[in-house]
Parts: C-alpha cells; structure tokens; sequence
C-alpha cells in the first residue's frame, strides 16, 4: 500500500509531500490523533451470556469433532468495537471449549500463553508438558507458552470451560510460533496429584526445599485449586468486615504474577454491596462463578449496565470505569494484560469512589 501523500497549495511544499509518500515517510505535523489526552479505544464493554454459549458449544458439540484436523472446539469472543477480530478485548483472547464425554484434544503447542477457569463441572484433565491437571469448577489451570498440551474427558458428561489467551499481544510483536504434538494419545487416566502441585501447594509460606528447578518468568504450580481460594476469600472477607474481597493469583515461590502477559484476580461481593468505581489501562476479561450482579461500565451517556449469572463472561476495555453491585454472593474471575503494562510503566489504576457495604 503506497503511503499516503498529503496536499498543499503552496507547489514547493506539495512537491515535499510528493517526496515524502514516494520514499514512505509522513509529516509529522499533519498527523492527527497520535498523543491523545486519554486512550483511545477500539474495543467495547460487552457481555457474552453464559446460557448461550453453553447452547452453542453444545450444538457445535453435535457437529464438529475434535481431530487432528479440527483440533480444538473452540467458540471466540469477538468484541464488536474490533471490526470482526476474534479477541475479547484488544490485547487478550477469550474463548469456551467444549469438549463431549470421551473426547480428547490432541497435544500441541504454541508462544501464546493460555489459562483455563472452569465455571461449571469437573472430570476432564490437561497434560500440560507430561504433567496431569484435573479440571473442577472454579479451578484456575496454567498453560504456560510453548508448553505442550492437550485435553482429556475419560467420563460420559461434556465440560465446558473458558479460555483466555495473550493471543493479541504475541501476534502484534510477530511472535507467534504454532507446533503440533505427538500424535499418539497419553493413557486416558490422571494422577491423584499433578507434579506441579505436589511441589508448589504446600500452603501460604511454604515452598519446597531442594526441589526442581524454577521455570523462568511464571509460576511453577500449574493449578489454583478453588477450595483454596475460597478459603482465602472467606478469611479475608472476615478481616475486611465490608461485603467485598480480591484476591490476586500469584507464583507461590517468588511472588508476581502467574504468567508474564496475564494477571489472574477473583472477588467476592456479598449481596447489596456495591465495589469501588475503578479504571484502569489495559484490557480486562471477567466470568462469572457464582452469583448474579450488576456490573456497570463506563461513565456518563456512555455508560452501560449488565446484569450478569453465572457463565456470562464481560469485555472491559482499557480506561473503563468498572462497578458492581451484588444482588445474590458474587464470585468473580478476571484476567488483565496488566504484567506488561506494569513492566512498561504504563500501568495506571484510578479509584473514584469508597467502598460502601
């Protein structure tokens, strides 16, 4: 595509122009919309209902195997502020799979990093570099970048989960690298304990002494087991004493973030409590656990609100005021591309208004 040639009506300076588009160069000076007060931002808020797309991972269930060929059975969250692009929010991937009783998705690997946060059901376990990982209901599952993985359900009962991936991120630094696994399939059982967790959940505090080596830049333990985190949320619902509590997933030897690209939160919203009004840079994808609320984004004219049930799941784009109120107990998941905006500088997080219980 040729470089744009801006006019003049002075013939030395349309002449400049000329030149400028033949050897692609742009005049800075007749730019506009390159340093703006605030972002400007493509992407929508949206919800995604969760009673649909367990309906239509159901009915693609019916029609689309998952083989070598089809790979994955997977339905992508395309925000409707990015013409088309199948991404939730412009920076990060959210999708559900589905996978029937007995089915196995194949072993692959790929550069963008994955999680699973599975809203409703148990039984079906992922190989995540030989290591077994069962799946239940409000299990927050790590697929490191360029890990080997695949998915299996040994039971009769389809599972349905989501996924959410720094696809966009990855892409725009041309970075993505895509690599099929062995096409034999593992043995269709699961270990009572995946490596993983027999080294790193020890408890808050506790990490192994002398054991393997640390994976660099995320987290060694590869699943974040619910009752845990419901434990923890509980406690510190009781030391808040103010209907609301967050929690931040986080490797449990050296602290940070679970993976380099992703920052992994829950909370908890007791019924009528209504949570600080923040915003924050970078884009945000919510789901649902428990409960139902009004979540209200934006502010002014443009502001909107959702009311949300388990298994919907929210696009919140970059500099969006966020608040929910609970009408039943809430539990919540997001995931943020707040790790790089962090390590750039560019993180920036506003709060406008007090907690009120």
């Amino acid at each position: 595509m040729a470089t744009p040639k801006f006019g003049a009506a002075d013939p030395d300076l349309a002449a400049l122009y000329e030149r400028l588009s033949e050897t692609s160069l742009q005049p800075l000076w007749e730019l506009r919309g390159l340093l703006t007060p605030e972002p400007v931002v493509r992407s929508v808020p949206h919800r995604w209902a969760g009673k649909e797309l367990r309906e239509l991972g159901a009915k693609a269930g019916e029609l689309i195997p998952v083989d070598r060929g089809g790979d994955r059975r997977v339905l992508a969250c395309a925000n409707p502020g990015l013409d088309g692009a199948p991404y939730a929010v412009s920076t990060l991937w959210a999708a559900v799979q589905y996978l029937r009783g007995h089915e196995v998705a194949p072993a692959h690997r790929h550069t963008p990093a994955a999680l699973r946060f599975i809203v409703e059901g148990e039984g079906v376990w992922t190989l995540v570099d030989g290591d077994p990982l069962h799946m239940g209901t409000g299990d927050l599952v790590l697929t490191p970048s360029w890990t080997f993985h695949e998915h299996h359900n040994p039971g009769p009962d389809p599972m349905i989960w989501m996924d959410v991936l720094d696809l966009p991120v990855v892409a725009a630094l041309d970075a993505v690298f895509f690599e099929e696994g062995p096409s034999e399939q593992a043995a269709r059982t699961t270990a009572p304990l995946s490596s993983s967790e027999a080294w790193y959940a020890g408890g808050a505090g506790l990490v192994p002494v002398g054991g393997p080596g640390l994976p660099s830049h995320r987290s060694p333990l590869l699943a974040y087991r619910w009752a845990d985190t419901e434990l923890a949320l509980e406690r510190q619902m009781s030391a808040r004493e103010s209907g609301y509590a967050r929690l931040r997933y986080t490797d449990p030897v050296r602290g940070g973030d679970v993976m380099p690209t992703m920052r992994c939160e829950v909370e908890r919203v007791r019924p009528g409590t209504t949570t600080p009004t923040t915003r924050q840079t970078g884009g945000q994808v919510a789901c649902v656990l428990h409960g139902t609320a009004q979540i209200k984004l934006g502010a002014g004219d443009a502001v909107q609100v959702f009311d949300v049930e388990p298994g919907d799941i929210v696009a919140i784009p970059s500099w969006t005021p966020r608040a929910i109120t609970a009408g039943t107990q809430l539990d919540l998941f997001t995931t943020s591309d707040a790790p790089v905006l962090e390590a750039l500088g560019l993180l920036r997080v506003e709060t406008a208004l007090k907690e009120s219980a």
